[in-house]
């Protein structure tokens, strides 16, 4: 069965965020997504209220930027999420966008070296190892966390381009797929992650996650079409969808077909009724979506 979720973007308030998170959670929303924009609202921090405020709302970050955080931290809280909510929290890390990174003073030389080597140690002290290295940018000595997960929780990267993609099927849990990938452009990901897998002789599942711009209401195609051009997406074909559940579950399942595992749907950034909008996912689209 499909996964259906829905994206809390950051450019709304923190205050909105209790309600839209009990609204997602008494409609039966399965999944509420939240990402670390810069300069808006701080991933884990918006993830671990929305998790405090609800009792089986499932919550994913994607993503958090890796120049921007230490990965013994990231564990840290990666863990402790973890504990306090078993089963109910995912993790996306990915290399950020590298102006932002570079306003931070953080950008990287080689993003793909970092996002590699990043990937190595978080998932190795989320299984509760012990950790040495000395790469290129992640250098631990002897770092392992007191409080491990009692089963390590699942880690996605968040990425696009194809030796990243390929990177996420050697080194990660899972793949986070923007808004601005359609249906080929999933395909395409799908054999890339593959060739990585393959390369690192990985077995198993790996989950893809699709973020889907979607838009409803008498004004949606209006919406859809100004995010679209202000984002310069607006010449890739197949891009968004604008209309009723019908015309969403349908373009959710394009993106099935096209090797999604979960699709999040992801609201304009002037989406009149954010809190209408997961009541829209959860009980119209959901529904229609097998």
């Amino acid at each position: 069965m499909t996964t259906l979720g829905a994206v809390f973007r950051p450019q709304l308030p923190p205050e909105k965020l209790r309600d839209i998170a009990r609204t997602a959670e008494a409609a039966g929303l399965e999944e509420l997504w939240f990402w670390e924009d810069c300069f808006l609202e701080g991933g884990i921090a918006t993830a671990s209220a929305a998790l405090a405020w609800t009792e089986r709302l499932r919550v994913g970050i994607g993503l958090l930027p890796v120049p921007l955080r230490n990965v013994a931290l990231t564990a840290m809280e990666a863990a402790t999420l973890d504990r306090l909510f078993p089963g109910r929290f995912t993790l996306t890390v990915g290399h950020g966008v590298q102006d932002w990174m570079g306003q931070a003073g953080a950008r990287a030389e080689s993003p793909v070296t970092l996002l590699r080597e990043y990937l190595e140690a978080l998932r190795g002290l989320l299984r509760g190892e012990r950790v040495t290295t000395d790469g290129r940018y992640v250098k631990l000595d002897d770092v392992g966390l007191d409080w491990p997960p009692p089963t390590a929780p699942e880690v996605l990267a968040g990425v696009t381009g194809p030796r990243s993609l390929r990177l996420s099927g050697e080194a990660a849990d899972g793949t986070l797929l923007s808004e601005a990938i359609p249906p080929d452009g999933v395909r395409e990901a799908r054999r890339l992650i593959d060739e990585g897998r393959a390369t690192a002789g990985r077995t198993g599942s790996h989950r893809v996650v699709v973020y889907l711009l979607t838009a409803t209401g008498p004004d949606a195609a209006a919406r859809l079409q100004a995010e679209r051009t202000a984002s310069g997406t607006d010449k890739v074909p197949g891009l968004g969808v604008a209309g009723d559940a019908a015309a969403v579950a349908e373009a959710v399942q394009r993106l099935v077909a096209a090797g999604a595992d979960t699709v999040v749907l992801e609201p304009t950034g002037d989406e009149p009724d954010p809190e209408g909008f997961v009541r829209f996912v959860a009980e119209g689209v959901r529904p229609l979506v097998p």
